[in-house]
Formats: C-alpha cells, sequence, structure tokens
C-alpha cells in the first residue's frame, strides 16, 4: 500500500472559535435529529457539505451537492478554511471508554456491576494510492449504488473529498504507532470532546524521517476496509471516471490491527413488521438447532440481573468459540441461544466456506432470520423488517425499551466479530453479512479536507 503526506484544508481556530464545532460523524451515521444538531452547533460545521438539508424546491442548478461547492468556495475565500504548508501525515488520536459486559466469576456467580475501561485508538491519515479490491484492499462489506452515486455528486460538486475510509493493517513492530505516540506530546492541531465523550485530537507529523518510516513501513502491507466500503468504492470509480492524476489517491485513516486500542464492538438486531409473528413458535423452533437458557424476572431489579445474566453467558460462550446470541421479546424473560448443530449451517450455506459459518452473526441470518422467520436477503436490504443498533451506550436497553413498547417484535442481541475472524473471511475474498462489524469510536468528518 502506498501512502503519502499532504497539505490538508483544516477549520482555522482564529476563524470559527470552537474547531470542535466543526467536525461531525461519517455523514451515513447521522439521523435527520444529529444533522439538525450540527446546523445549529456551528455555521460553519461540516455537515453543510457532507450531508446538506433538501428542499422542495431543489433543481439541477441549486441542490445539496451545489450549496455544499458554495460553502467550500466561501470557507476557503474567507479563511474559514486553510491549507497547512507542510506535507503531513495526521496523527489522529481517540480517547474513549466503554463498559465491559458482566462475567461469571469463579464460583460461577454473575458479577452485574458494569465497570468501564478506558482505551486510547491511534490512527494516522495519510494519501493511499487507489487499489482494485484484491490482494492490496480488502473489503468485508457488500456495497450498494445509491450511496456512491451520492458521494459522487458531491466531489463532482466540490472538487475535494471529505470523508475517510478506514482501513485496518498489520504490523507487530509498531511503526507507525511509536511515531504517533511521540507525537502525542506536541500541541495537537485539534483536540475536541464529542457528545460520546469521545476525546479526539489531531497532530501534525512533518519530520522527513517519520513520514519516511511510515511510507516504507505500509509499503508490503494490505489493508482491510474496515468502515467506509461506500467511500473507497466512490474514489475507486471517480478514478476511473476522471483524467485528473489527483485522484489517484484517497484521504485514508489508518489503524494497527496490533494496537489494543482496536476495538469492535457488536451490531443488535431489531425485528418488527412480521406478519403472524408468533414468539412461542419462535423459540420451539429455535431449540431444534439451540441449546436455550431461560432467565425469567418479575420485577425492574430483577430484569436488570436476567438480562447481565443472558450477556454473561453469550460473553462466556464467546469466549470459548461457541455460536450464541440473546432473545428478548417482552414475555418476562430473556433468553441465551447457544448453537448444538453445527451441521445446521452445512445445509443453510451449502456455498459458504467453513470460517463464515462459524460466524454468530452468518449462523444468526440464515438459521434464524431466513429459516424461522423468513427474512431473506432481499427483506433484509429493504431495511423493513430488522433494524440495526450499534452496541455503544445505553443501546441494549433502548432496544429493550422499543420492545417493551410494541415498536418492535423481538430484539437479538449479538457479540462483536474476533479481528482474527475478519481477517480469515476477508483473506478468503469473502463477504459477512451486512453490519457485521461496528468499529468504536467512528473517524470522525472535517478533521482534515482533500482538495482536488
Amino acid at each position: 500500500m502506498e501512502v503519502k503526506p499532504f497539505k490538508a484544508f483544516r477549520f482555522d481556530a482564529g476563524v470559527v472559535g470552537d474547531v470542535g464545532g466543526c467536525i461531525a460523524p461519517p455523514y451515513d451515521c447521522l439521523s435527520p435529529a444529529q444533522q439538525q444538531q450540527l446546523y445549529k452547533k456551528s455555521k460553519y460545521n461540516i455537515v453543510r457539505i457532507i450531508k446538506g438539508k433538501t428542499t422542495t424546491s431543489d433543481n439541477a442548478d441549486n441542490n445539496q451537492y451545489t450549496r455544499a461547492a458554495d460553502y467550500l468556495d466561501t470557507w476557503i475565500k474567507n479563511g474559514v478554511l486553510k491549507q497547512d504548508p507542510l506535507e503531513t501525515i495526521y496523527a489522529y488520536v481517540q480517547d474513549f471508554e466503554l463498559a465491559n459486559a458482566a462475567v461469571p466469576d469463579g464460583d460461577g456467580q454473575t458479577d452485574i456491576q458494569l465497570k468501564r475501561r478506558g482505551f486510547q485508538r491511534f490512527s494516522f491519515i495519510a494519501l493511499a494510492r487507489i487499489e482494485e479490491l484484491g490482494k492490496a484492499v480488502r473489503d468485508h462489506e457488500n456495497t450498494f449504488n445509491g450511496p456512491i452515486v451520492d458521494r459522487l455528486n458531491l466531489i463532482e460538486a466540490t472538487g475535494a473529498k471529505f470523508g475517510l475510509p478506514f482501513m485496518l493493517y498489520e504490523d507487530d513492530q509498531n511503526i507507525a504507532d511509536e511515531i504517533i505516540e511521540n507525537a502525542v506530546d506536541s500541541r495537537p492541531l485539534i483536540d475536541f470532546l464529542d457528545e460520546q465523550d469521545v476525546r479526539h485530537r489531531l497532530f501534525a507529523i512533518t519530520a522527513k524521517d517519520d513520514i519516511e518510516a511510515i511510507s516504507k513501513m505500509m509499503q508490503d502491507k494490505s489493508c482491510i476496509i474496515a468502515d467506509g466500503h461506500h467511500r473507497y468504492q466512490t474514489a475507486l470509480r471517480y478514478l476511473k471516471e476522471t483524467s485528473n492524476p489527483k485522484t489517484e489517491y484517497q484521504m485514508t485513516a489508518f489503524a494497527n490491527t496490533c494496537h489494543e486500542g482496536l476495538i469492535v464492538l457488536a451490531a443488535h438486531r431489531l425485528v418488527g413488521n412480521l406478519k403472524n409473528f408468533d414468539l412461542r413458535k419462535l423459540l420451539a423452533d429455535i431449540k431444534e438447532d439451540f441449546e436455550v437458557t431461560r432467565f425469567e424476572f418479575g420485577s425492574p431489579h430483577a430484569k436488570t440481573e436476567a438480562k447481565q445474566k443472558m450477556l454473561a453467558q453469550m460473553k462466556a460462550e464467546h469466549n470459548r468459540d461457541k455460536n450464541v446470541f440473546g432473545v428478548y421479546a417482552g414475555n418476562g424473560s430473556f433468553y441465551a441461544a447457544v448453537l448444538k448443530n453445527k451441521q445446521a449451517m452445512d445445509s443453510a450455506a451449502p456455498e459458504r466456506s467453513r470460517p463464515w459459518c462459524l460466524l454468530d452473526v452468518a449462523v444468526l441470518h440464515k438459521l434464524v432470520l431466513e429459516k424461522l422467520l423468513g427474512i431473506d436477503e432481499k427483506k433484509l436490504a429493504s431495511g423493513n423488517n430488522v433494524e440495526y443498533i450499534k452496541g455503544t451506550g445505553n443501546a441494549i436497553d433502548e432496544a429493550i425499551a422499543k420492545v417493551d413498547g410494541r415498536q418492535k417484535q423481538v430484539a437479538l442481541f449479538m457479540n462483536p466479530v474476533k479481528m482474527q475472524q475478519l481477517k480469515t473471511i476477508t483473506d478468503a475474498g469473502e463477504k459477512m453479512p451486512q453490519k457485521s462489524t461496528y468499529f468504536y469510536p467512528k473517524i470522525f468528518t472535517g478533521l482534515t479536507i482533500n482538495k482536488l
């Protein structure tokens, strides 16, 4: 993988004040409510460019893309965005905390107290030569044409790239991580705390020796796209459609799989809008291929204990490499279902590799969503029956509340995909089911802008 430094355009604190108010999560993570909040946060927030509001009067000459171009041009003209004077690789450091799920102690009892642990993730932002998907760059999720066309329209209107594909490489010598660690001692270019209490800091790496060390280290690396599949596919398509030599490179964030701050969280499933849904029948059918443990409750306190016992068993089975998922449907119980019939996946997915069939999310999709609930890949893509809940903060409690409020029929809780599973699947050229991974925290947009 060829990487090189660049001179990014960045928000000037002397003009905008709080630079953190100008940065945003990735465009595809933003709900309409979050979009509105970012509009209010600062008149210079990058959301106006990456996911601008639309109106009923939009036309070919006045729409979210032309307005994005106007914002970019005006901000550069007025000094809101300024280009760095030196060729730079940017160290991106994110500090965050996560609550550990309850686990059984040595006596087989469950500690239901959630403990928070601090993490620090290192990544670096550089320009990467765009490669066809294959040996040098491997993906693990399918992409759709709609989002690619949307991002293409934005690039063509603005002549710039804003979002960062997030790629993983493996380096047990930690060459870039050590350089980033040294950079942390310098004054940050950006330092802000987001709404999830994640601290984002950006540092400049400009020393020639450091840039050469990172570039040399990356030369023989192949990378996995962890996040931003549509952003990378857009860059690939744009390269094929234009003769601009600057389009040969994509602004990208890279993280080392050997770094302990690289965290993959679960993505849970909420199922709804199913006709004739019968929980008793679902549980009975699940028991054909799964060993099911029930955790009953009769009070709010007991409900919390039951939930934690389910999560504890899920984690314990996950650590034993067992396929497991949790179930809640508002009937006074939580359930943990552990796959007992491994051969069930052979008939459910005969065209898939053994490592793919051993994914918890593959087991859930094939043996439960598809086989028992009739939600096949086409129905999944429609988005009418399954909502994906990211495993952060109060995600599980929010999912439970939606079931209790009859907004959804059943919640299915997942363990995170293991990093080795991700590597094995991508090495084999396979793709995981939709929303299999959730890398946390997200790589924010607006830290650096690459003007073409």
